[in-house]
């Protein structure tokens, strides 16, 4: 547009509308000669979320919902899946799917939502605390059953604020061949992640189970290949325990939990859909052991095969 006719416009817009034309100059696509030439912008990295700070409730009576809450610390692939839903096959113990509690959080939208809470001496963790108890005991109250257990494998990074946040917690430790937890890992979703990056993926979550084996005043350990080798047997040493009587149905989870079997929420596969404990994969030999995956497998103890999967050296 030139600038005689963008005069002559704004003379008339000027005189009827009182509004005025201006000419945007376009930026030049070119940079200067001799700079340096343009690139993509890279993606922002995503920031790291602030940790939170917790505490134990100031009174548990008044504050928690829940009665004595069962948690599952293991790695992913281990077998979790197996023992919930033979842990909600008894009477008195309800094991959900994976809840992803620790994925839920409460933010202040404004300075004074935040100086309420304070008022009542409630921190952000506090409010994270009653968040979680009150989620898992409407799960709960649902079930009609006495007790809930949760699994979520990424629980084994945050155990300490699940001690503190439910100081009357049972902690259940589960462990399997670190190399069979890695190659269940890479298989359960191959295009996803490379053997070496499952290696390694898997180990974060091993390393996580070890800390809290050593950090929890009192848990239990529980093996793999234990419990599919003679599941009436280990289940009997979960049971008391958790202080409750065993009980034999336990054994065949049958379809008492159909519907459940969702990627991302728990273990999906056919082998976990049959209904009842099936043999585990022959232990890899000690040749087949990547060097990552050596430590964490003399520390959990296997460090020879055997006849079956889980010969474990005491």
């Amino acid at each position: 547009m030139s600038m005689d006719l963008l005069r002559k416009m704004n003379s008339a817009l000027g005189a009827s509308m009182g509004v005025e034309l201006r000419r945007v100059r376009k930026k030049p696509d070119t940079a200067p000669a001799g700079a340096a030439p343009k690139t993509a912008a890279e993606p922002a990295k995503k920031a790291k979320a602030p940790s939170v700070s917790y505490r134990p409730p100031q009174d548990p009576a008044l504050d928690r919902l829940l009665d004595r809450p069962v948690f599952v610390i293991s790695p992913v692939r281990s077998g979790s899946t197996l023992l919930r839903l033979l842990l909600n096959g008894h009477s008195r113990l309800h094991a959900p799917h994976e809840l992803h509690i620790r994925r839920l959080e409460v933010h202040f939208r404004t300075k004074l939502s935040q100086r309420a809470m304070e008022e009542l001496d409630l921190q952000r963790g506090d409010l994270e605390h009653l968040l979680w108890d009150r989620v898992l005991h409407r799960e709960l109250v649902k079930s009609g059953k006495d007790f809930i257990v949760e699994k979520t494998p990424s629980n084994s990074f945050v155990y300490k604020r699940l001690a503190a946040c439910w100081p009357d917690a049972r902690f259940i430790c589960l462990l399997r061949h670190p190399v069979s937890i890695a190659r269940s890992w890479h298989e359960a979703d191959p295009q996803k992640r490379t053997v070496d990056e499952a290696n390694e993926d898997a180990l974060r979550y091993m390393n996580a189970v070890q800390r809290a084996r050593e950090g929890l005043e009192s848990s239990l350990t529980v093996r793999y290949e234990d419990l599919t080798a003679d599941p009436a047997a280990e289940l009997k040493r979960i049971c008391d325990h958790l202080d409750i009587d065993f009980e034999p149905q336990m054994l065949d989870y049958g379809q008492s939990t159909e519907g459940n079997y969702t990627k991302g929420l728990g273990d999906w596969k056919d082998k976990i859909r049959s209904g009842s404990v099936q043999p585990g994969r022959k232990l890899p030999d000690p040749d087949e052991i990547p060097e990552i995956l050596r430590p964490i497998s003399q520390t959990w103890g296997y460090v020879e095969s055997g006849a079956r999967e889980g010969a474990v050296v005491s």
